[in-house]
Protein backbone atom coordinates (compact mmCIF):
# COMPACT_ATOMS: atom_id res chain seq x y z
CA UNK A 1 0.00 0.00 0.00
CA UNK A 2 1.52 3.47 -1.05
CA UNK A 3 1.69 6.35 1.23
CA UNK A 4 -0.29 9.43 -0.35
CA UNK A 5 1.92 11.65 -2.08
CA UNK A 6 2.56 15.14 -0.10
CA UNK A 7 0.51 18.28 -1.87
CA UNK A 8 2.42 19.58 -4.76
CA UNK A 9 3.34 23.01 -2.79
CA UNK A 10 4.57 21.25 0.14
CA UNK A 11 6.73 19.17 -2.24
CA UNK A 12 8.55 22.18 -3.79
CA UNK A 13 9.14 23.37 -0.46
CA UNK A 14 10.51 20.19 1.30
CA UNK A 15 12.61 19.92 -1.51
CA UNK A 16 14.12 23.09 -0.69
CA UNK A 17 14.44 23.10 2.52
CA UNK A 18 15.75 19.82 2.65
CA UNK A 19 19.15 21.42 1.87
CA UNK A 20 18.82 23.97 5.14
CA UNK A 21 20.16 23.39 8.37
CA UNK A 22 17.69 21.86 10.87
CA UNK A 23 17.59 25.21 12.95
CA UNK A 24 17.27 27.35 9.95
CA UNK A 25 14.52 24.91 9.15
CA UNK A 26 12.57 25.63 12.09
CA UNK A 27 13.38 29.39 11.94
CA UNK A 28 11.45 29.88 8.66
CA UNK A 29 7.84 30.58 8.90
CA UNK A 30 6.20 29.69 5.38
CA UNK A 31 2.48 30.47 4.57
CA UNK A 32 0.76 28.50 2.21
CA UNK A 33 -0.15 31.64 0.60
CA UNK A 34 2.72 32.60 -0.34
CA UNK A 35 3.59 32.07 -3.70
CA UNK A 36 5.70 28.62 -4.67
CA UNK A 37 7.96 30.20 -6.72
CA UNK A 38 8.98 33.28 -4.34
CA UNK A 39 9.51 30.75 -1.19
CA UNK A 40 11.54 28.49 -3.28
CA UNK A 41 13.20 31.34 -4.75
CA UNK A 42 14.17 32.63 -1.24
CA UNK A 43 15.17 29.05 0.43
CA UNK A 44 17.28 28.31 -2.68
CA UNK A 45 19.32 31.74 -1.80
CA UNK A 46 19.42 30.97 1.68
CA UNK A 47 20.85 27.70 0.76
CA UNK A 48 23.53 28.57 -1.41
CA UNK A 49 24.89 31.73 1.32
CA UNK A 50 25.27 29.27 3.97
CA UNK A 51 27.07 26.67 1.84
CA UNK A 52 29.38 29.89 0.67
CA UNK A 53 29.80 31.92 3.54
CA UNK A 54 27.12 32.27 6.63
CA UNK A 55 28.04 35.68 8.11
CA UNK A 56 27.23 37.51 4.92
CA UNK A 57 23.66 35.90 4.96
CA UNK A 58 20.62 37.92 5.31
CA UNK A 59 18.18 35.72 7.02
CA UNK A 60 14.69 36.34 6.25
CA UNK A 61 11.67 34.84 8.15
CA UNK A 62 8.15 35.89 7.65
CA UNK A 63 5.87 38.07 9.36
CA UNK A 64 2.24 36.13 10.89
CA UNK A 65 -0.57 38.54 9.39
CA UNK A 66 -2.09 37.57 6.58
CA UNK A 67 -1.14 40.09 4.49
CA UNK A 68 2.22 40.49 5.03
CA UNK A 69 2.67 36.14 4.86
CA UNK A 70 4.97 36.84 2.30
CA UNK A 71 6.71 39.62 3.68
CA UNK A 72 10.49 38.72 4.87
CA UNK A 73 11.16 40.25 8.20
CA UNK A 74 14.85 40.57 9.13
CA UNK A 75 15.86 40.04 13.49
CA UNK A 76 18.33 42.00 14.56
CA UNK A 77 20.12 43.20 17.80
CA UNK A 78 21.46 46.63 18.79
CA UNK A 79 24.39 45.60 20.92
CA UNK A 80 26.06 48.92 22.78
CA UNK A 81 26.97 50.05 25.90
CA UNK A 82 24.42 52.65 28.15
CA UNK A 83 24.76 56.03 27.53
CA UNK A 84 26.22 55.35 23.59
CA UNK A 85 23.56 56.76 21.84
CA UNK A 86 22.03 53.58 21.45
CA UNK A 87 18.18 55.23 22.29
CA UNK A 88 18.79 57.76 19.64
CA UNK A 89 19.75 55.55 17.34
CA UNK A 90 16.80 52.95 18.31
CA UNK A 91 14.48 56.46 17.28
CA UNK A 92 15.84 56.76 14.33
CA UNK A 93 15.26 53.08 13.08
CA UNK A 94 11.56 53.20 15.09
CA UNK A 95 11.07 56.00 12.60
CA UNK A 96 11.63 53.44 9.57
CA UNK A 97 7.64 52.65 8.88
CA UNK A 98 8.84 48.97 8.49
CA UNK A 99 11.03 48.49 11.27
CA UNK A 100 10.41 47.70 14.89
CA UNK A 101 12.99 48.21 17.53
CA UNK A 102 11.68 47.07 21.08
CA UNK A 103 13.53 48.96 23.67
CA UNK A 104 16.33 47.41 25.94
CA UNK A 105 14.13 44.28 27.16
CA UNK A 106 16.87 42.60 29.08
CA UNK A 107 17.13 45.73 31.42
CA UNK A 108 14.44 43.62 33.46
CA UNK A 109 16.69 41.30 35.41
CA UNK A 110 14.33 38.41 35.50
CA UNK A 111 14.87 37.96 31.95
CA UNK A 112 18.29 37.28 31.86
CA UNK A 113 18.37 35.48 35.00
CA UNK A 114 19.74 32.76 33.60
CA UNK A 115 20.36 31.37 29.56
CA UNK A 116 16.82 29.83 29.51
CA UNK A 117 14.88 32.84 30.08
CA UNK A 118 17.14 34.58 27.94
CA UNK A 119 16.35 32.20 25.33
CA UNK A 120 13.12 32.29 25.66
CA UNK A 121 12.95 36.08 25.75
CA UNK A 122 14.79 35.99 22.26
CA UNK A 123 12.14 33.51 21.11
CA UNK A 124 9.30 35.92 21.73
CA UNK A 125 11.29 38.55 20.34
CA UNK A 126 11.77 36.90 16.74
CA UNK A 127 8.19 34.81 16.86
CA UNK A 128 6.96 38.41 16.53
CA UNK A 129 4.94 37.97 19.69
CA UNK A 130 6.48 40.78 21.56
CA UNK A 131 4.63 43.66 21.53
CA UNK A 132 5.72 47.03 22.55
CA UNK A 133 5.25 51.20 21.78
CA UNK A 134 7.39 50.04 19.10
CA UNK A 135 5.07 47.90 17.15
CA UNK A 136 3.40 49.16 13.95
CA UNK A 137 0.39 48.72 12.17
CA UNK A 138 2.55 48.17 8.99
CA UNK A 139 4.34 44.76 7.43
CA UNK A 140 7.22 44.28 9.65
CA UNK A 141 10.97 44.26 7.41
CA UNK A 142 13.38 44.17 10.17
CA UNK A 143 12.56 43.20 14.39
CA UNK A 144 14.78 43.53 17.25
CA UNK A 145 15.83 45.45 20.76
CA UNK A 146 18.71 46.85 22.08
CA UNK A 147 20.97 44.97 24.26
CA UNK A 148 23.56 46.04 26.35
CA UNK A 149 26.67 44.64 26.91
CA UNK A 150 26.46 44.36 30.92
CA UNK A 151 22.81 42.89 30.83
CA UNK A 152 23.87 38.91 30.78
CA UNK A 153 25.13 39.42 27.10
CA UNK A 154 28.61 38.74 27.92
CA UNK A 155 28.04 36.01 30.93
CA UNK A 156 26.50 33.64 28.05
CA UNK A 157 27.92 34.86 24.95
CA UNK A 158 28.32 31.45 23.66
CA UNK A 159 25.10 30.75 24.33
CA UNK A 160 23.50 34.04 22.09
CA UNK A 161 26.11 33.22 19.68
CA UNK A 162 25.06 29.91 18.39
CA UNK A 163 21.68 31.38 18.64
CA UNK A 164 21.93 33.89 16.62
CA UNK A 165 23.79 32.33 13.98
CA UNK A 166 20.81 29.46 13.99
CA UNK A 167 18.31 32.42 13.88
CA UNK A 168 20.45 34.48 12.15
CA UNK A 169 19.95 37.39 13.67
CA UNK A 170 21.80 40.24 12.32
CA UNK A 171 24.08 42.46 15.22
CA UNK A 172 24.61 46.29 15.06
CA UNK A 173 27.25 46.89 17.14
CA UNK A 174 27.15 50.76 18.44
CA UNK A 175 30.02 52.10 20.32
CA UNK A 176 31.06 55.50 21.24
CA UNK A 177 34.70 56.39 19.82
CA UNK A 178 35.63 58.89 23.23
CA UNK A 179 34.79 56.74 26.30
CA UNK A 180 35.50 59.69 28.32
CA UNK A 181 32.10 61.72 27.23
CA UNK A 182 30.57 58.66 27.10
CA UNK A 183 31.81 58.20 31.31
CA UNK A 184 30.43 62.56 31.87
CA UNK A 185 26.84 60.96 30.43
CA UNK A 186 26.55 57.82 33.15
CA UNK A 187 27.75 60.05 35.37
CA UNK A 188 25.37 62.88 34.82
CA UNK A 189 22.26 60.35 34.16
CA UNK A 190 23.09 58.76 37.35
CA UNK A 191 23.03 61.99 39.47
CA UNK A 192 19.82 62.87 37.81
CA UNK A 193 17.88 59.39 38.93
CA UNK A 194 18.19 60.99 42.53
CA UNK A 195 18.10 64.57 41.79
CA UNK A 196 15.27 64.77 39.19
CA UNK A 197 16.12 68.12 37.64
CA UNK A 198 13.32 68.40 35.86
CA UNK A 199 10.70 69.11 37.74
CA UNK A 200 11.16 66.18 39.90
CA UNK A 201 11.52 63.78 37.26
CA UNK A 202 13.88 61.97 35.71
CA UNK A 203 15.33 61.62 32.26
CA UNK A 204 17.58 59.47 30.27
CA UNK A 205 16.46 61.41 27.15
CA UNK A 206 14.95 64.80 26.26
CA UNK A 207 13.07 66.97 23.40
CA UNK A 208 13.39 70.13 24.06
CA UNK A 209 16.78 72.33 24.54
CA UNK A 210 15.60 73.68 27.32
CA UNK A 211 15.51 70.26 29.21
CA UNK A 212 19.00 69.16 27.70
CA UNK A 213 20.17 72.52 29.07
CA UNK A 214 18.54 72.06 32.39
CA UNK A 215 20.46 68.45 32.80
CA UNK A 216 23.95 69.34 31.15
CA UNK A 217 24.12 72.09 33.83
CA UNK A 218 25.46 69.60 36.43
CA UNK A 219 29.12 69.15 35.90
CA UNK A 220 30.03 65.79 36.95
CA UNK A 221 33.60 65.36 38.81
CA UNK A 222 35.63 62.60 37.27
CA UNK A 223 38.16 60.44 39.71
CA UNK A 224 41.08 61.23 37.89
CA UNK A 225 43.27 58.77 40.09
CA UNK A 226 41.49 55.87 38.44
CA UNK A 227 40.10 57.55 35.44
CA UNK A 228 42.63 55.48 32.74
CA UNK A 229 42.11 52.69 34.50
CA UNK A 230 38.30 53.30 33.68
CA UNK A 231 38.89 53.84 30.38
CA UNK A 232 41.24 50.96 29.89
CA UNK A 233 38.22 48.51 31.22
CA UNK A 234 35.67 50.12 28.77
CA UNK A 235 37.41 49.68 25.78
CA UNK A 236 38.35 45.69 26.69
CA UNK A 237 34.93 45.52 27.09
CA UNK A 238 33.86 46.40 23.74
CA UNK A 239 37.16 44.73 22.13
CA UNK A 240 35.89 41.23 24.15
CA UNK A 241 32.11 41.90 22.65
CA UNK A 242 33.51 42.40 18.77
CA UNK A 243 36.12 39.05 19.27
CA UNK A 244 32.90 36.85 20.99
CA UNK A 245 30.09 37.93 18.17
CA UNK A 246 32.88 38.16 15.19
CA UNK A 247 30.73 34.96 14.10
CA UNK A 248 27.67 36.55 13.58
CA UNK A 249 26.56 38.59 10.43
CA UNK A 250 27.37 41.86 12.06
CA UNK A 251 27.74 45.98 10.92
CA UNK A 252 30.14 48.22 13.70
CA UNK A 253 28.88 51.75 14.70
CA UNK A 254 30.27 54.43 16.29
CA UNK A 255 27.94 57.35 17.48
CA UNK A 256 30.45 59.92 16.40
CA UNK A 257 30.38 58.98 13.34
CA UNK A 258 26.50 58.85 13.00
CA UNK A 259 26.16 62.34 14.35
CA UNK A 260 29.09 63.97 11.71
CA UNK A 261 27.85 61.24 8.80
CA UNK A 262 23.93 60.79 7.92
CA UNK A 263 24.98 58.47 5.39
CA UNK A 264 26.00 55.60 7.49
CA UNK A 265 21.91 55.42 8.12
CA UNK A 266 21.99 54.32 4.79
CA UNK A 267 23.97 51.86 5.43
CA UNK A 268 22.30 50.63 8.13
CA UNK A 269 19.06 50.44 6.37
CA UNK A 270 20.74 48.41 3.49
CA UNK A 271 22.24 46.46 5.97
CA UNK A 272 18.92 45.43 7.32
CA UNK A 273 17.20 44.76 3.81
CA UNK A 274 14.98 47.88 4.10
CA UNK A 275 13.66 50.03 1.41
CA UNK A 276 15.73 53.26 2.02
CA UNK A 277 14.14 56.29 3.95
CA UNK A 278 15.07 59.61 5.87
CA UNK A 279 15.09 59.08 9.40
CA UNK A 280 14.59 61.46 11.89
CA UNK A 281 14.40 61.53 15.72
CA UNK A 282 12.82 63.98 18.58
CA UNK A 283 15.77 63.44 20.72
CA UNK A 284 18.24 66.19 21.45
CA UNK A 285 21.19 66.08 22.48
CA UNK A 286 21.83 66.89 25.83
CA UNK A 287 25.62 67.27 26.51
CA UNK A 288 26.85 69.83 23.45
CA UNK A 289 29.92 71.38 22.69
CA UNK A 290 33.49 71.54 24.51
CA UNK A 291 33.81 68.47 27.02
CA UNK A 292 35.80 71.29 28.91
CA UNK A 293 32.10 72.91 29.34
CA UNK A 294 31.01 69.46 31.28
CA UNK A 295 33.35 68.09 33.79
CA UNK A 296 33.51 70.47 36.87
CA UNK A 297 37.56 69.11 37.81
CA UNK A 298 38.61 69.94 33.97
CA UNK A 299 41.93 70.62 34.94
CA UNK A 300 43.10 67.26 36.67
CA UNK A 301 41.04 65.06 33.95
CA UNK A 302 43.47 67.43 31.23
CA UNK A 303 46.66 66.83 33.06
CA UNK A 304 46.13 62.69 33.56
CA UNK A 305 45.33 62.16 30.32
CA UNK A 306 47.98 64.02 28.53
CA UNK A 307 50.47 62.73 27.04
CA UNK A 308 48.80 59.11 26.86
CA UNK A 309 46.65 57.45 24.31
CA UNK A 310 43.64 59.15 25.27
CA UNK A 311 44.74 62.34 24.66
CA UNK A 312 42.47 62.64 22.19
CA UNK A 313 39.57 61.97 24.16
CA UNK A 314 40.15 65.80 25.53
CA UNK A 315 39.54 67.55 21.89
CA UNK A 316 35.70 68.18 20.75
CA UNK A 317 35.17 65.29 18.09
CA UNK A 318 32.29 66.26 16.73
CA UNK A 319 30.54 69.81 16.23
CA UNK A 320 26.74 69.61 17.56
Amino acid sequence: MHSRPAPRNQVGILGVAAYLPLGTRKAVYLSSSCNLFIVIYKLTLFRDSILSERSSLPFTLFDHWAECACNPVRPFAILSMQRSGSGWFETLLNNHTNVSSNGEIFSVKERRSNVSSILSTLDRVYNLDWVSSASKNQCSSAVGFKWMLNQGLMEYHKEIVEYFNDRGVSVIFLFRRNLLRRMVSVLANSYDRYAKLLNGMHKSHVHSHEEADKLSSYKPIINSTSLIMDLKQMEKMVLEALEHFSSTRHIILYYEDLIKNRTKLVDVQAFLGLPLMELKSRQIKIHKGLLSEHIKNWDDVNKTLRGTVYESFLHNDYTS
